[in-house]
């Protein structure tokens, strides 16, 4: 009975440390993805698609206007056309300014709040052990010396 005590109590506590770190690098590394997929997509608002539209329309009315005495016409949307791109490129342009303020302050806090946390974490858990790798995994065959120790002994290993 005493044995069995002796046996309960050296029972390692499970900790909650693993599973802590383990959710946050995955949180960082998921807020991280996010934010490089939203700067690559960016974002189209509902003026650039109207744009958009109006050039595409424009120029589809051009294409169709394919006879001489309809050419002036023809040109005359083609211009049309090409003032809309303009005003679509200055736009895009303002626009594009705008944001790339707002998404180049993101992984910078991004970057600044993953050290500070990783640096919070060490001095945390500086002495504790957060992870534990059990003897069967390091020794599945009860051997009670490992490759190097026999190396390292001067003893020759047959393979």
């Amino acid at each position: 009975m005493g044995e069995e005590e002796i046996l309960i109590g050296e029972q390692p506590r499970r900790s909650l440390a693993a599973p802590l770190i383990f959710f946050i690098v995955v949180t960082f590394q998921f807020v991280s993805i996010y934010l490089h997929q939203l700067k690559k997509k960016g974002s189209k608002s509902a003026a650039e698609i109207q744009l958009r539209a109006e050039i595409k329309q424009l120029l589809k009315d051009a294409s169709a206007l394919s006879q001489p005495s309809t050419f002036a016409q023809a040109a005359k949307l083609r211009r049309l056309a090409a003032a809309k791109e303009k005003e679509l490129a200055n736009y895009k342009e303002a626009h594009d300014k705008g944001m790339k303020l707002s998404s180049d302050s993101y992984p910078k806090i991004l970057f600044i709040s993953k050290v500070v946390t990783y640096f919070v974490l060490i001095c945390w858990f500086w002495r504790t052990p957060v992870a534990e790798i059990s003897q069967q995994l390091v020794q599945p065959f009860g051997w009670n010396y490992t490759l190097v120790d026999f190396i390292y002994q001067g003893q020759q290993v047959c393979l």
